[in-house]
Formats: C-alpha cells, sequence, structure tokens
C-alpha cells in the first residue's frame, strides 16, 4: 500500500504534514483510530492503513527509516530502505525458470522517464527520476506509468518462477494500427494459454457484472479479452483465459473468477495467489498439453511483435 507511487504516504493517512513533531503525530494516529474504528462507525479499511501508517512512522527509528525511503528528508532518497522503483536486478538463479521473451515493464518506463522529464522542464537535470520526493509530486497520470511498470515486473519475477514447463511474452503488442495496445503478458502452460494484465490503480476495487469499478479504473477486463481475442486471430490460437493481477492490498479476495466475458473465462487475482491460479488454471478454461502445447507455443513465436 505504502510503497505505490500512486498510494497516500503515511502522513497523509494520518492527516498530518510531514514534518509533524512526535506529540502531534501521535495525537493524529489516536484521533484517526477513533475516527476509523468499525465499531464507532468508522471504516475498517481504513482503520487498518491507520495501523499500518502507524507502525511506519510510530517510533523515531521506524520515522526515520520511512523518510529516507521516501524522500522526507534531505539524506539521499536511496537506500536499502527506499522503495524498489529502479528496475529489478536479476539475481543469480540456478533454478530452471520460464523461458521468456520481451521486456516487462520496459514500454511504460520509457514513458515515465520521458514524461518525467518533460514534466520537469526541458534542459532541467533530473538526478534521479525515482527519487520518491520527485515521483510524489508528479501528476497522477506519470505516477500511474511507473506504478504499472513495477506491477509487471513483480507479476514477471512470479511467472519466472513457474518454471521450465512454461513459455512467457511480455510487452506483446496486441494491435498493429495501435502502437499502445499491449498485453502485459502471455503465458502458456500445462494449464492453459493466457493473457495476464498487472495493474496498479492505488487503491482497492470491485467487482460487478464481470468487470472491474473504481475510481479511474476504467473497463480493464473488456479492453483485456479485446487485445487477447485479437492476438488469438493473428496467431490462429485459442486463449484459455485472462486474467487480471493486482496488489493483494486492493482485492476482496485473493481469487475472484468472474465467469466468461465475450467467450472468454476471466479471473481477478491477487499477486501472492497468481502462481496458484496458473498452475492449476481457471474454472472452465481449456487445458493444453502434448504437440498441442508445442503447435500453440511455435505459432505464437512466429506471430508475437513487441511494442
Amino acid at each position: 500500500m505504502f510503497d505505490s507511487p500512486l498510494s497516500a504516504s503515511a502522513y497523509e493517512v494520518l492527516g498530518v504534514a510531514h514534518d509533524v513533531d512526535d506529540d502531534d503525530l501521535r495525537r493524529a494516529y489516536r484521533l484517526r483510530l477513533r475516527e476509523t474504528h468499525p465499531d464507532t462507525g468508522g471504516d475498517a479499511a481504513r482503520f487498518v492503513q491507520v495501523q499500518r501508517a502507524w507502525d511506519l512512522v510510530g517510533s523515531p527509528e521506524a520515522r526515520a527509516v520511512y523518510d529516507r525511503g521516501h524522500g522526507f528528508t534531505d539524506a539521499p532518497s536511496f537506500s536499502p530502505d527506499a522503495p524498489g522503483w529502479r528496475p529489478p536486478q536479476r539475481p543469480a538463479d540456478t533454478r530452471p525458470r520460464a523461458r521468456s521473451f520481451g521486456q516487462p515493464g520496459g514500454w511504460r518506463r520509457e514513458r515515465y522517464l520521458t514524461l518525467i522529464r518533460e514534466w520537469v522542464g526541458r534542459g532541467a537535470p533530473v538526478d534521479d527520476p525515482y527519487d520518491p520526493a520527485l515521483v510524489r509530486t508528479a501528476p497522477h497520470e506519470i505516477r500511474r506509468l511507473l506504478a504499472d511498470a513495477l506491477a509487471e515486473e513483480a507479476t514477471a519475477r512470479i511467472v519466472a518462477d513457474l518454471g521450465m514447463g512454461y513459455t512467457v511474452w511480455h510487452d506483446v503488442a496486441a494491435d498493429p494500427r495501435d502502437p499502445e495496445a499491449k498485453l502485459d503478458h502471455v503465458v502458456l502452460g500445462p494449464s492453459g494459454l493466457y493473457a495476464l494484465l498487472s495493474e496498479d490503480f492505488g487503491s482497492a476495487v470491485r467487482t460487478r457484472r464481470g468487470e472491474i469499478i473504481g475510481e479511474g479504473v476504467g473497463a480493464p477486463v473488456a479492453t483485456l479479452v479485446q487485445r487477447a481475442r485479437a492476438l488469438g486471430r493473428s496467431a490462429r490460437v485459442k486463449f484459455s483465459g485472462a486474467i487480471v493481477v493486482l496488489p493483494d492490498d486492493d482485492v476482496a479476495q485473493a481469487i475472484e473468477e468472474l465467469g466468461r466475458v465475450r467467450g472468454l473465462v476471466v479471473a481477478v487475482v491477487g499477486r501472492s495467489a497468481l502462481s496458484t491460479v496458473l498452475r492449476r488454471g481457471v474454472a472452465g478454461a481449456r487445458e493444453i498439453g502434448g504437440n498441442e502445447l508445442f503447435d500453440v507455443r511455435t505459432r505464437l513465436q512466429q506471430t508475437v511483435r513487441f511494442v
């Protein structure tokens, strides 16, 4: 929640300035607890947020670490405690991994870097485009690009660990007529062929009638299904299903299966449950095995282009 470029800071959740003294911070915390407590008519989700915010800044030691990592101090922001907004380093790993093609999050990171520099001003130096203090003040649409890039990279790390029985394509062009129309991930394995959308809307969402709803959400399920069907026609393959991957804090349940949307089964999944879903498949989705798996992989290899 607090590590997303779109999320409110711990100070914002508590309703205080970042330089408030410790006594006023404690009073604000107690006030927010009373306001949000479910027993007094408050919102349970906000009550949990307040408690987690206090965990981050409630002691001088924790507050110092949080301030360094989130740009609320003059000290260098990049430290072991800083949010992981920079491109992740690939650790040495000898385990068998899924075959992977494309650069997860690459398209959105490039867009973010271009727009953050344009927003700062042409010719103005940007020593660290991932400085939390800078990111926090950027317009929502710029922060959204970075949040989505991080979401795609997190998904890529999960699917890579599925093992060598899986093949994954990242940042796949879905429509040659629209350079911005892409599928974040295409995952092929024994459980089927799935189109994945990795998102971070910055707040909790809910579902209704086969779609995700929330502030500034749009129609992600309909868009994902449309793009999967377009790629399927081009490659002459049939997708088993579509999966929307969201941060765990933003979903009401870890796995929510929405049924069929335009003929394709859809699930909304919290990030920590994604591996389980991709191994077992989504209810009603057709599994792929044997020679068909090889044939589908060959067709996709010949068709897939990257944004």
